[in-house]
Order: C-alpha cells, then structure tokens, then sequence
C-alpha cells in the first residue's frame, strides 16, 4: 500500500475502546492521536540515560532525525547493514497495518533503522538505539526491522526516552525481528519516557529452525498505552525466551499483550513477567499460548507476578492457552500479592528505614527475573532502575 493509502485505512479504524476484549482495562478516553503534532519539528535531543554500556554502533533518534555512528574497530561491525530503513522485501511482513496503531505507525513513520546480519557474522558488542521524545505535544513514530541471517549472532537494544519528565508525547513503535535457522539475537526494549506520553508498540518476532531468540523488556516511563509482543516459533527447535520487568507509580497504567504462537514441532517459549506497583497506578498483563496442530513436542511456560506496594494499585494478570496438538507440555502461572508485613518488620527492627526495608524486598521479587538477562549491563541498570523507584524515607 502507498502512504496516502496506509494512511486513509488508519483513519478508517476506529480507536480501540473497553468493548474490545483485549483493550477491557485500558481505557483510552481523552486520548486523540490526531492532537499530536506529525513527527515534531525539533533537533536531535539528549535525554537521561538508564542504560550506559560499550557498543559497536549507536543509533540516535528524536523528531529531529536519526544519527549513526559506528565503532570501526569491532570486528564484524563492518559487514552489518547499520542504516537507515527503507523499503526492504521483508517490511511489514511481520507488523502490518490490521490495527489501529500499527496502521497509524505504517502511514507516518520516517524514521526507522535496518539491523541485516549476514550468514555466520557473530557481533560480540551490541548495538545501541535510543529513541527520544522531545517536542512537547508531538508525536514520534519509530520503526525497527531486524534481519539475522542464518548462523549470525548479534544483540540490539533500544531504550527510549524523554527529553523532561513532564513531556507530552505520543510514542508509536513497530518493530520486527526475523532470527533465521541456526541465529541468535538478543534483544532488549526498555521504555523509560516520560509520565506524559502515550505508548504504543507492535512488536513481533519470527524463529527458524533451532533458531534461538532471547528478548528483554522493561517498562517505567509513560502514561498508558500498550505494548504488543508476539512470537513466531516457525522452525523446528526453535526457542524463544521473553522476560518482562515493569515498575508503576503515581497514576501509571502499563499494558502488556504478549503471544506464543507456536507453529512447528519441538519448540519452547519461555515468557516471564514481573512487575511491582505503587500509589493508584495500575497494570494490565495478558499472555496466550495457540500451539498449531502439527507443533507437537512443544514445550511453552508463561508467568506473570505482581507486587503491589500500596492499597490502591491494581493489577489484572490474563493467561490463556488454545492447543491444537496432542503431545505437548503448556503451564502457566499469575500470581498478586502485597509486601509481606513479617518480612518488613523483620528489616525494620534492624534498623533499615520504610524504604531501604521495601528495597532489598523488591530486589529480592525482581532477582529470578533479572538472573534472566545475559547482558551483565543491561541486567544491572535494569536492577538499579527498579529500586531507584522506591523512596528513600
């Protein structure tokens, strides 16, 4: 479809409401994307970094534009195509243009990057984008397209940001991810924008034969929205393993809608998410597990845990599973629970404070989650980050 055409079929969807059964608890009333100006009109911006770390190329992105910069001196950085997005064959395949929001980011998007790694190049540091909003009022929509070649390895992660943490902002990102027979990527989104912004993400991944996909998201930042993520287990032995951490306070609203779409035999998906909420906010978590008919010896496990640290957050947890195979092993598991008063007490009486004592236990929720992460950086910003959100007093 051309852009006027992308843009004529977004406009003809209607905005998801509560009557739509995966938009039940998020609310969108008082949400008009057409308020947001189209892609902003500013340079390219710095924000506060969660994540400081070496990497063989850094991607810059704001309203203003989108930077590169390589590290001439890794080896295989130079047989990577690092660039700019354009039109490619595998564009949209994975994220079209049959919902709302991935229709809106297919019509207006400008700026995208292309990660194709040819067959056997092994990336030893990652690759690093931060996406920043910096136009108060604007909108940035973001496009990511990750190509791994078979035999390759790489990692890329993303961070996204706001330039002040009062920043009004619409944030549309699509990003697709193709893990070719025998690859590996490890791949990392942590969202950190501002309280302000409205956040929407389709995500989707497709895994070839004993093809392995490791993946990382964390959620801090923004007003509400949702974040899709969806994987493909399309080869035989393929794996993929998502591992979700989130933090929510003030009046915060994070929605997750998470999809193991198991296709052929052998095949394992491990999704684990976690979360802790403060004050009034309030997150939102669905998983399904759809294993097809011929994906038999298919080994799936999802999880989502909620910790909630005051009276008034709220969290709703929605597993499902649809098995069309017969020889298969499928768990899932949710769980909600307050900080245990024992434990507090017990910290308390010697001689932490309120919020020190309410530290080491959120250290302690996120810990199994955090094993999770391969990338020692990530895995200890990601730590420093969740217990910067409790208070000191």
């Amino acid at each position: 479809m051309s852009r006027p055409e992308l843009l004529e079929r977004y406009r003809a969807l209607p905005l998801p409401t509560t009557k739509d059964e995966s938009w039940r608890f998020t609310d969108l009333k008082g949400f008009d994307p057409e308020t947001f100006s189209a892609n902003g009109a500013a340079g390219l911006a710095a924000a506060p970094a969660l994540l400081e770390l070496e990497a063989a190329g850094v991607v810059r992105v704001s309203e203003g534009g989108l930077t590169i910069d390589r590290v001439p001196l890794v080896e295989g950085v130079e047989r990577i195509r690092f660039e700019a997005l354009s039109d490619h064959p595998r564009l949209y395949e994975l994220v079209g243009s049959d919902e709302k929001f991935a229709a809106h980011n297919a019509a207006e998007w400008k700026d995208g990057l292309l990660v194709h790694v040819p067959k056997d190049v092994v990336l030893e540091q990652p690759l690093l984008i931060r996406i920043v909003n910096s136009v108060e009022g604007g909108s940035l929509f973001w496009r990511l397209l990750i190509v791994a070649e078979p035999g390759s390895r790489v990692s890329v992660i993303e961070e996204y940001a706001s330039t002040t943490p009062e920043l009004s902002g619409y944030l549309n990102a699509a990003v697709e991810v193709f893990v070719e027979d025998g690859a590996k990527v490890e791949y990392v989104s942590v969202q950190n924008v501002s309280r302000e912004t409205w956040h929407f993400g389709s995500h989707h991944a497709r895994i070839g034969r004993d093809a392995e996909l490791d993946w990382v998201a964390a959620g801090f930042g923004s007003k509400k929205g949702k974040i899709r993520i969806q994987n493909d287990l399309a080869g035989q032995g393929a794996t993929s393993r998502v591992t979700g951490a989130y933090f929510a306070d003030g009046i915060q609203h994070l929605d997750y809608d998470t999809f193991q779409e198991h296709i052929a035999p052998n095949t394992t998906s491990d999704f684990a998410f976690k979360g802790a909420l403060r004050d009034e906010s309030t997150a939102v978590w669905r998983g399904m597990i759809r294993v097809e008919e011929d994906a038999q010896k298919t080994n799936a496990y999802q999880e989502n845990r909620n910790l909630l640290l005051s009276k008034k957050a709220h969290a709703d947890s929605i597993p499902g599973l649809e098995i069309l195979a017969n020889d298969v092993r499928c768990t899932h598991g949710a769980t909600l629970g307050q900080v245990d008063r024992e434990q507090l007490f017990y910290l308390m009486a010697r001689g932490l404070s309120h919020g020190e004592a309410e530290r080491l236990i959120v250290r302690g929720f996120f810990q199994d989650v955090l094993d999770r992460i391969e990338l020692e950086p990530v895995r200890e910003a990601l730590s420093a980050a969740l217990e910067a959100r409790i208070p000191q007093a």
